[in-house]
């Protein structure tokens, strides 16, 4: 019997005589199968078979994690199918569900059918593995099934657990499914369990930046209605479609409410103040006042003064009583940015604010109390100064009690596209161009940008852009020509790193374009539809966002 080559060259190295060894897995499977009997199904079933074997031979994943990861992509792509198919939209009620899942597994050579729907459990019987015979040879195969109707399950009614009661597999006559969906009753019986995790689910993320850019819509435009302007004034969004942006957008949910202080940490140019203005937005300070202070833009003879105020007569030029920052934001958030600036001596009064939320102006005596929360701002490594001693450690702990850590334009770059599209949106109205776009070549450049100077520079990049370009779109915009860093990122990574950015911009542009149809977006491609599912899929885009 011929045997599976295990040479150095590995599966790019093998030769002509090793392309024609059949592997043991392989052979076995498919002896007694004339070569006109092989049918496409026939042919896929073999091949996720001794995929299956390669892998784990190889050391790649252990094999029923392998089976997991691809029967939940390939039961999203399912589903998606089949409400574009039958025009369903919103959540699977069971009647549904149990049409889909049984069909599905029908179509591909199985032989499936509802034994009972009550409530809180769907029971299925099978009188045929897709798997044919050579399913008795590699059982884990099961968790496939598993995992395709748990998957979908979870992700309409919340919670699921399979229970693969009976398994030709093993050898029984018939396969038994039963798909538990109520946690309670489900608790005590076996079974593989799945959850819709709330972080990943792309509408949690969408109603919680609803809710946080509502809220800051409301305090800006109470802010505004003070200013006179010559324009209509929107206010920042948070864009959040990275996983490291949505991490951000749950931290500010979570301490907005809350009095604690809260440390921002991030390059410059990446929104600290932004994030700090819409934790203010969110808690209970937001009908009182915030007051953005930039520290290492005060000149060292007068910081203290401006923070904390002084007196008449306190020094040459007092000549009436100053408020400082701290009072005018009594009640209300004051914003630290750069407060690794701070001398010695206003780190240590800052101290006292804190602890005991007192203080004296310049040249008084009289002690103010006040309250007043701090959120701080830094783009350098706090740690490093205590360590070195230009930062007190006690006043690090006291603002670091709640550490918020803002990534770089350059590792977000699913971000990117929409906040070009926000920006020009804004730059659009401020000069009186149409110019709303940017053409997919200039998307492909912004994508493969660094961006050192982050969405500050982003901004820069495109007013620039925007006065010189003929509407409806940029076709230019004035980059510098930077060559990557060797030895940062390997050629590989970086390669793949910009081609999936350049697929992710296309794959959005072209849903928005198609109004969300797959089909439309597989047309252009020129793929099928459901390598374009698998593409959305890898990169947690979903469709149906783009209808209507």
């Amino acid at each position: 019997m011929p045997f599976r080559s295990e040479s150095a060259g590995g599966f790019g190295g093998c030769n002509r005589a090793d392309s024609l060894r059949t592997p043991l897995f392989f052979g076995s499977y498919m002896q007694g199968t004339n070569f006109s009997q092989l049918t496409p199904v026939r042919f896929l079933q073999t091949f996720v078979l001794e995929l299956m074997h390669v892998c784990e031979d190889a050391g790649l994943a252990p094999a029923e994690r392998l089976i997991d990861r691809i029967a939940r992509s390939a039961g999203r792509y399912f589903e998606e199918a089949f409400r574009e198919e039958y025009a369903v939209e919103g959540a699977l009620d069971p009647e549904r569900y149990a049409e889909l899942i049984v069909g599905l597994k029908n179509h591909i050579g199985g032989q499936f059918s509802l034994v009972s729907r009550e409530a809180g459990c769907i029971r299925l019987t099978n009188r045929r593995c897709p798997f044919g015979e050579g399913v008795k040879n590699s059982p884990e195969l099961c968790r496939m099934t598993s995992s395709v109707f748990g998957g979908i399950a979870a992700r309409n009614f919340g919670y699921a657990k399979v229970t693969l009661a009976r398994r030709i597999a093993l050898g029984d006559a018939r396969c038994e499914v039963h798909v538990h969906l109520d946690p309670q009753t489900a608790r005590n019986l076996e079974g593989t369990e799945y959850l819709a995790p709330p972080a990943g689910d792309r509408r949690t993320i969408d109603e919680l930046q609803a809710r946080i850019d509502e809220q800051m819509h409301r305090i800006w435009c109470q802010m505004n209605n003070h200013r006179p302007s010559r324009e209509a004034v929107r206010p920042p969004t948070i864009v959040a479609r990275s996983p490291a942006m949505q991490a951000v957008l749950h931290a500010i949910e979570t301490v907005a409410p809350t009095p604690a202080t809260v440390l921002i940490h991030g390059e410059t140019g990446v929104g600290k103040e932004l994030v700090a203005r819409a934790i203010h937005a969110m808690s209970e300070r937001c009908q009182e006042s915030f007051i953005a202070v930039n520290c290492g833009a005060i000149p060292e003879g007068i910081v203290e003064s401006a923070l904390f105020g002084h007196e008449k007569g306190a020094f040459t030029g007092a000549v009436e009583v100053h408020h400082g920052y701290f009072e005018r934001a009594d009640g209300g958030t004051l914003f630290l940015d750069e407060v690794d600036a701070l001398t010695p001596a206003t780190q240590t009064r800052l101290l006292r604010v804190i602890q005991e939320g007192e203080l004296e102006r310049v040249g008084g005596h009289k002690t103010l109390v006040v309250d007043t929360r701090i959120i701080s701002a830094t783009n350098c490594d706090l740690e490093k100064a205590v360590a070195e001693g230009r930062f007190r450690q006690d006043l690090y702990y006291r603002l670091n009690v709640v550490r918020i850590v803002i990534p770089p334009l350059r590792q977000r770059p699913e971000d990117l596209p929409h906040l070009v599209g926000l920006i020009l949106e804004r730059l659009s109205r401020r000069y009186g161009k149409p110019v709303n776009s940017v053409s997919p070549e200039v998307m492909s450049r912004l994508l493969a940008y660094a961006w050192p100077g982050n969405v500050r520079e982003l901004e820069n990049a495109l007013e620039k852009a925007m006065l010189f370009a003929q509407p409806p779109e940029i076709t230019e915009v004035p980059l510098p020509d930077t060559d990557p860093v060797v030895g940062e990122q390997s050629w590989k990574a970086l390669r793949r790193q910009t081609l999936e950015r350049l697929e992710r911009s296309y794959l959005e542009q072209a849903l928005r374009r198609a109004r969300g149809s797959v089909n439309a977006v597989a047309e252009w491609m020129e793929l099928t539809p459901r390598a374009v599912y698998l593409k959305l899929s890898a990169y947690g885009v979903d469709p149906a966002k783009f209808r209507g």
